[in-house]
């Protein structure tokens, strides 16, 4: 009997570890939203004043170089 209620057991943790529905709409929900984090992070870093002002001052330098 306890080795019938083990081959149950076995039995219904292959189907319930096989199955994976709605696994996928948990996995676009997650990355769509670690996607909208990692955009933010980086519009708050481009638009910062240390990259806009390094970008500046790479192409005033770029502008003011003189070809001779």
């Amino acid at each position: 009997m306890f080795n019938k209620a083990i081959g149950r057991l076995q039995s219904r943790l292959a189907v319930v570890l096989a199955d994976d529905e709605g696994m996928s709409t948990a996995e676009y929900a997650i990355g769509t939203i670690a996607a909208a984090a990692f955009g933010a992070i980086l519009y708050g870093v481009v638009t910062g004043d240390s990259i806009v002002d390094s970008l500046t001052g790479i192409i005033d330098k770029a502008l003011k170089t003189t070809v001779g």
